[in-house]
């Protein structure tokens, strides 16, 4: 494998999150297309499916926000770009970004970085820390949403010699395709889950923080039992908590004051997260923060289930309201609650062609293949 474009790709951890995920993906597209890949990070779960054949990958600490140790990754760094020659680095996280910026100006070599976040900043400390993150050759925002944001807020790093571009996060939707899904491995995800298939289940995906919005949706779940009159449904509150153990107390309680005890399953990890997609018939994402993507509107989509997203951040770029899902008022428990209303009461050849319509929308949108193939493009444009 030997080409002119070697790309370095820096990335705290190798978890299943989004910008994980992108770096993973962008890594196996790159030596497909004759280009030498090759990934720094501290480790992770993700790092078990690499093709070591394919990807070069080197331990560092680059979780840290240590400055001695981010000043000792940039050294670390500058000896790997001269060594294997690298003609690329892209940073997908602050503290390895400063690291990595370092090393680009002392190697002269191209710096990319992709802004996954919005990244909050409360004083102008924070924020000289966040703008690590314009500081390079290439900046590219994972939404329209993103896009405003950096716009908005860090304007003054930006000018002529930067390129600042929108590359669209992609979902591999041949792994979250329904048709790949068998009957037997539904059931016995249904039996573990403790759920007889005899009711709709409404699935909310996500780990257990509250900007995720699940205080909102067992308070919308409650509202759509008082109007119905009794448990029409399953609720899947589906993530970990991640150590934040007060937090799913304060969820558990809320929903045995509500008296939703056998109506809402508390689901930690599911291996398979296209079958939990499956065995659901609607799936919601309640998070009062922006979210920058939003990937569970996007899988869900794939899966061909209608999805109800607050109305604010990535959602508004992924979903077509009414038509491959709906969008309610972000942090209203009662908005939420009349979107469901309103999912639950549509037939089943309505259900299908909201899930139809997903499905196309988000081939043509935000398949990996498009995404991986942008921004390989954007690497060979810069070093043109």
């Amino acid at each position: 494998m030997s080409s002119n474009l070697k790309v370095l790709q820096v990335i705290p951890k190798l978890g299943f999150g989004g910008a994980e995920t992108g770096c993973y993906d962008v890594a196996h597209y790159l030596p497909e297309n004759n280009c030498d890949s090759f990934i720094v990070t501290s480790g992770g779960e993700l790092l078990k499916f690499i093709d070591k054949k394919k990807v070069k990958v080197i331990r560092l600490p680059v979780h840290s926000k240590n400055p001695l140790l981010i000043i000792i990754n940039f050294i670390a760094l500058v000896g790997i770009i001269l060594l294997n020659n690298i003609s690329i680095v892209h940073a997908r996280s602050r503290a390895p970004a400063w690291s990595c910026l370092l090393a680009t100006k002392i190697t002269g070599r191209k710096f990319v970085t992709t802004f996954h976040g919005t990244y909050n900043f409360k004083n102008n400390l924070k924020k000289f820390y966040n703008s690590v993150m314009v500081r390079s050759h290439l900046i590219i925002a994972g939404s329209n949403f993103i896009f405003s944001h950096i716009k908005e807020n860090y304007s003054k790093h930006l000018s002529a010699k930067k390129k600042l571009m929108v590359i669209f996060r992609g979902i591999n939707v041949d792994y979250f395709d329904p048709s790949t899904k068998i009957e037997s491995d539904e059931k016995k995800l249904l039996k573990k889950w403790d759920i007889e298939k005899n009711k709709k289940i409404l699935l909310l995906p996500g780990r257990l923080t509250s900007w995720k919005g699940q205080e909102v949706f067992i308070e919308a779940v409650n509202l759509v039992n008082i109007q119905l009159g009794y448990e029409a449904f399953y609720a899947v509150i589906l993530g970990s908590n991640q150590g934040r153990d007060l937090y799913k107390k304060k969820l558990i309680r809320l929903s045995e004051q509500y008296r939703m005890i056998k109506q809402i399953r508390f689901i930690d990890h599911c291996k398979d997260m296209a079958l939990a997609y499956k065995v659901s018939d609607i799936v919601v994402s309640a998070s009062i923060e922006p979210e920058a993507f939003g990937r569970v509107a996007v899988e869900a989509q794939s899966m061909e289930k209608p999805i109800i997203a607050s109305n604010i951040g990535g959602s508004n770029e992924t979903i077509v309201d009414e038509k491959t899902g709906f969008l309610f008022e972000s942090g209203s428990a009662k908005s939420l609650s009349q979107k469901i209303l309103k999912a639950l009461s549509l037939n089943e050849t309505a259900l299908k062609s909201i899930g139809t319509e997903g499905r196309k929308n988000i081939i043509q949108k935000f398949n990996v293949e498009k995404m991986c193939f942008s921004t390989y493009s954007e690497y060979k444009r810069i070093l043109n």
